[in-house]
């Protein structure tokens, strides 16, 4: 009787969804492998459509879908994705969501309220994920709703290299609201790394009870005066807490203003709002795809394709995500 012996060989496969094309074409230049085959289409009722044009069998697949407008059929497309990679034999299937939808609703702040966050989760598990990507999640604590490993990078090394080029004096990093105090650090300390002086401020920010989209920026905590001032976020959503923090740091006599965040959301009136707002420049990644007509004079959008892509090799070579980012990634 002969022994059959196969020394398996790793195939490595990128898909996308329609979510973000634009990172989708500069991930598979970065990784120089071709994006895989693949039909998506809508149905003339909205149902979506996903079918593999290759052979995924024993391959290890990453299936890239930005969670942009319209939302829930991006999420649900990626699911779909996973479903038919799972159905077709592919060996390990890792979700990459650069910006992983419903991240705020990741807790009840009120009763009565789901945690949608962690229902997202259970899908993108259900469908037959078998470890997720995402950059800056909205609390680190979302990594704990998976039962897999959860991959969490970050771009804040991308924004701080491109702000040191052009920040001069005294830097204040500011946090438009005390739970952003954590991320601030991180800026500050990355601005020291670099051999920029850095102090941190907080803004003292209320929202009004029942609303979701309002926050009022009250009082400053720390020194502004005659500094540079760079407020940091995880996200801008609809603008209103950045902008109105940005008029409170001028007011209290900053000499400039930058804003910098990972995901430019820019919903409802963002665009206008950032493009009144008395700041140098605003900075976000395209982890979300920032259409032609939402860009403004002062905004640069930087390309998080470079780490997504080293990220997706350490894990395609079992090697250390970590290492990548010097362990500030969590």
């Amino acid at each position: 009787m002969t022994h059959m012996e196969l020394v398996p060989t790793k195939r490595f496969m990128l898909f996308a969804g329609r979510g973000n094309e634009e990172l989708s074409a500069e991930l598979a230049t970065e990784l120089n492998v071709p994006l895989g085959e693949i039909v998506l289409s809508t149905f003339s009722n909205g149902e979506l459509y996903c079918r593999f044009g290759e052979s995924v069998r024993g391959a290890d697949l990453f299936i890239l879908q930005s969670h942009s407008e319209p939302i829930n059929e991006r999420i649900m497309e990626q699911l779909i994705m996973i479903d038919a990679a799972k159905r077709a034999s592919a060996k390990r299937i890792t979700a990459v969501c650069p910006f992983y939808a419903y991240a705020r609703q990741d807790r009840k702040a009120e009763g009565r309220e789901p945690i949608t966050a962690r229902l997202l989760a259970d899908l993108l598990t259900k469908a037959g994920a078998d470890r997720v990507i995402s950059v800056d999640l909205h609390t680190g604590q979302i990594q704990g709703f998976f039962d897999m490993p959860v991959d969490h990078l970050t771009a804040v090394p991308l924004l701080v290299e491109h702000l040191v080029q052009s920040i001069t004096g005294d830097v204040t990093v500011v946090a438009p609201d005390a739970g952003g105090g954590k991320l601030a650090r991180r800026f500050a300390n990355l601005l020291e790394e670099r051999g920029v002086d850095a102090d941190l401020a907080f803004i003292d920010k209320r929202r009004p009870k029942g609303t979701h989209n309002e926050a009022v920026a009250e009082e400053i905590v720390g020194d502004v005066s005659g500094r540079s001032c760079i407020l940091v976020d995880d996200m801008i959503d609809t603008a209103g807490t950045i902008s109105s923090a940005a008029h409170l740091v001028i007011d209290r006599g900053a000499r400039d203003v930058r804003i910098a965040a990972t995901h430019g959301v820019l919903s409802g009136p963002a665009v206008e709002r950032l493009r009144d707002a008395p700041v140098q420049e605003v900075v976000v990644t395209n982890t979300i795809p920032i259409p032609k007509e939402k860009h403004f004079k002062t905004l640069t959008v930087l390309s998080i394709a470079p780490i997504i892509a080293e990220a997706l090799d350490a894990i395609f070579e079992d090697t250390s995500v970590s290492e990548i980012f010097r362990g500030d990634n969590v």
